[in-house]
């Protein structure tokens, strides 16, 4: 089977490369000296504090071997190539929602950088597939559980 490939912004690159090598050289380090004074202290059967560390080791190497598959499959954007005719990962859009006359702005960024509350929304959610693709001017519907959702694009610029 192929794995998917992970579409990452330039900058969302740089915050797992980032994240990975402080997980490498230094959580690992401070994870494993954890574990080293708590075999000190004697009896790991009652030792939580060997516990808790052993599950913190473990949490960290879970993410360093997810961060590595991610990175593995990246397909960087670059931003200052983003085609604005039309909206793409990458791009900055202002969008108006014509249901309570309020606009909105995201950055279109791949499914791994996403992020609500930061207005970054995945190109596989359902606002970011029903935008790909759309020009200044459209109105684009999105089907939600509560129903569909009409947003007129406004703009389309570079994130950077």
């Amino acid at each position: 089977m192929m794995d998917k490939k992970n579409l990452l912004t330039y900058e969302g690159l740089q915050k797992l490369e980032s994240e990975l090598h402080n997980l490498k050289v230094v959580k690992r380090k401070e994870v494993a000296q954890k574990i080293k004074e708590a075999r000190e202290q004697g009896d790991l059967s009652e030792n939580a504090e060997y516990d808790a560390a052993k599950d913190e080791q473990r949490d960290i190497e879970a993410r360093i071997d997810e961060i590595e598959k991610i990175l593995k499959n990246a397909e960087v954007v670059v931003e200052e190539e983003v085609d604005l005719d039309k909206i793409s990962v990458g791009c900055r859009v202002k969008i108006l929602d014509m249901e309570y006359d309020e606009e909105l702005d995201y950055k279109i960024v791949g499914s791994t950088e996403a992020n609500s509350l930061k207005g970054k929304i995945s190109n596989e959610s359902p606002v970011g597939k029903a935008l790909l693709g759309a020009k200044v001017g459209e109105v684009v519907t999105v089907e939600t559980q509560a129903g569909d959702l009409n947003y007129k694009v406004l703009e389309i610029q570079r994130s950077n």
